[in-house]
């Protein structure tokens, strides 16, 4: 079962990925302000909808950020779903730094068991299940085998090294890297948009991506199996437990990713 609905998220992350281009390489994003006052562009619909394309067809339902927003009492009951965010790192997109990406997961019993995060100006996809969590690149015919690593690549760095967001760095974040255990090396900061943290911290370009300011689950989700089925962990800052999705408040703990 599992490959094929791998399969499925990673073709349509790759397509997703191409309908956001052509709005990227175009003059008119077509932005707009949602009532949380955070953007909403031409491309995050098109993805989303690119996206529920192939996710329809499978056994599962789909909670998307662009999608209706579903009550608790709709979801509080579903086992296994999709949870994706069709443009992660949408005010990365408007500033065209390349730095968004593509989140598609599939949670079962509140844990991520399954996770795409494609990157679409770089080609760069990860993917995760329970046979591991790789890298690779992305190609018209899908994924280029000779390029597949699986995670995490044995880096010697030689920094202790954090990886934080480029748009939403908090006062407690700050707080919290001044009194890291850095294991005597010197301390690096690395700044990133979307999930990309995430994967930093799963391939094993960073040590630790703390996040103490608010994000939402479809955020969080996909990165968050590539983390895990890469062996390290999301855990929620006040008590080390793992991070858990479809509660009722879809907005997430605190965490922290090493």
């Amino acid at each position: 079962m599992t490959n094929l609905i791998l399969q499925t998220a990673i073709d349509a992350a790759i397509d997703a990925g191409n309908e956001i281009l052509k709005i990227y390489t175009s003059e008119d994003f077509g932005v707009e302000i949602k009532a949380d006052n955070s953007p909403l562009t031409k491309a995050d619909k098109a993805a989303h909808l690119k996206i529920c394309s192939y996710l329809e067809n499978t056994d599962y339902p789909i909670l998307s950020e662009e999608g209706k927003l579903m009550s608790f009492d709709e979801r509080k009951n579903w086992i296994t779903f999709w949870l994706i965010d069709p443009l992660d790192g949408t005010k990365e997109f408007i500033k065209r730094n390349g730095e968004f990406t593509v989140n598609i997961a599939l949670i079962e019993n509140g844990t991520p068991i399954l996770g795409v995060v494609y990157v679409p100006v770089t080609k760069e996809i990860y993917f995760a299940d329970k046979e591991g969590a790789f890298k690779s690149i992305a190609t018209e015919k899908g994924i280029d085998q000779n390029n597949t690593k699986k995670l995490p690549e044995n880096q010697e760095l030689d920094h202790f090294t954090v990886v934080g967001s480029r748009s939403h760095m908090s006062p407690e974040t700050e707080e919290f890297i001044d009194n890291l255990d850095k294991k005597g090396l010197p301390l690096k900061m690395i700044s990133k948009g979307s999930s990309l943290k995430l994967c930093l911290v799963a391939e094993g370009a960073a040590h630790c991506y703390p996040r103490l300011a608010p994000t939402m689950e479809w955020d969080t989700a996909a990165g968050h199996a590539i983390v895990k089925f890469s062996g390290k962990t999301v855990t929620r800052h006040s008590d080390k437990e793992d991070v858990v999705y479809n509660k009722k408040d879809l907005l997430n703990p605190f965490f922290i990713v090493q």
